[in-house]
């Protein structure tokens, strides 16, 4: 397999598996840094020939011309393959039509119900494989009255991620955006320090320390598969404050923040979270307890156990 979203791998790679990462060409590691277990290896690609490769587990379809050549041998034909399917379609919706729509030996496992629904799998099996997370634990604090949000490339992204959403929620309080490319955010929004602050691309550990002294969790993404950081967010007992699309209705329930496609309503509950922090403490429990029961990590691996087992 390949190294594409850190967050997925974070937990896909703590399974009992073996899980073998070619390395990018002319680079020392694929992984970011991320450290990994001892049973994720990477490995030069010339020597994967060598290798004893039970499943390929593809995230794009350039993985699976990628492993033919390196291995020789043809996914889900001579090797056993799946596809993991990340993404709402680009694109022809409703009658978006999934690129493995006609092979019937590769099923897709899709991360979200909202999408198993939306995309055509034609004659590919499709399986869904929900979230699961690592618990970082109740770390959540709410000490300062604003709302915190997590979006990567939030400027390129744009209307996907509802990044020009934020200057209506700013109307109820200050907003602190963390991920990548998030310096550029407040100028692009046109709003300054008051209403919007950048906290920085941080690690894990350190992104989920400060996001937890903020006082409510904003998730306006219009249309992308349900987002880690919200559920990670739920898991710190963070009150959520979430745009009712794609998977986000099955989610998140409204006792746990407020969830609504009415954005002038989620305005109006984000001034409330912020206004009343027992009210927020109160419904961000609900979050943790929803987020450990639905989005465990265990589940997650318990779940890829059986599509790995299969067949």
């Amino acid at each position: 397999m390949w190294h594409v979203h850190g967050g997925w791998m974070d937990s896909f790679v703590r399974g009992t598996h073996d899980y073998l990462i070619p390395l990018p060409p002319g680079e020392a590691s694929g992984a970011a840094g991320r450290g990994w277990g001892a049973n994720v290896r990477e490995v030069d690609p010339a020597a994967l020939r060598d290798e004893q490769v039970d499943v390929v587990v593809a995230q794009d379809m350039a993985h699976l011309k990628e492993a033919e050549r390196l291995l020789g041998r043809r996914p889900g034909r001579d090797v056993r393959a799946v596809y993991v399917e990340h993404n709402t379609p680009r694109g022809g919706v409703p009658n978006a039509v999934h690129p493995l729509a006609d092979r019937s030996d590769i099923p897709i496992v899709h991360v979200t119900h909202f999408n198993n629904l939306i995309w055509d799998s034609g004659s590919a099996p499709a399986v869904v494989v929900e979230h699961g997370v690592p618990d970082p634990g109740a770390l959540y604090t709410g000490e300062r009255a604003a709302l915190g949000v997590v979006i990567n490339e939030p400027v390129r992204r744009w209307r996907v991620t509802g990044t020009d959403l934020l200057p209506r929620f700013a109307a109820a309080g200050p907003i602190v955006a963390f991920g990548i490319a998030g310096d550029l955010l407040p100028a692009a929004v046109g709003l300054d320090d008051a209403y919007l602050s950048f906290g920085g691309d941080l690690p894990p550990a350190e992104l989920h320390a400060s996001l937890a002294r903020c006082r409510a969790y904003l998730h306006p993404v219009r249309w992308t598969s349900l987002g880690l950081s919200l559920l990670e967010a739920m898991h710190l007992a963070m009150p959520v404050v979430v745009l009712a699309s794609t998977e986000a209705p099955r989610a998140v329930p409204p006792e746990a923040g407020a969830i609504s496609a009415d954005v002038d309503a989620l305005v109006r509950e984000s001034r409330r979270l912020l206004a009343d922090p027992d009210e927020a403490r109160r419904r961000g429990r609900v979050a943790r307890e929803v987020a450990l029961e639905r989005y465990s990590l265990a589940a997650f691996l318990r779940r890829w156990d059986e599509v790995l087992a299969d067949g």
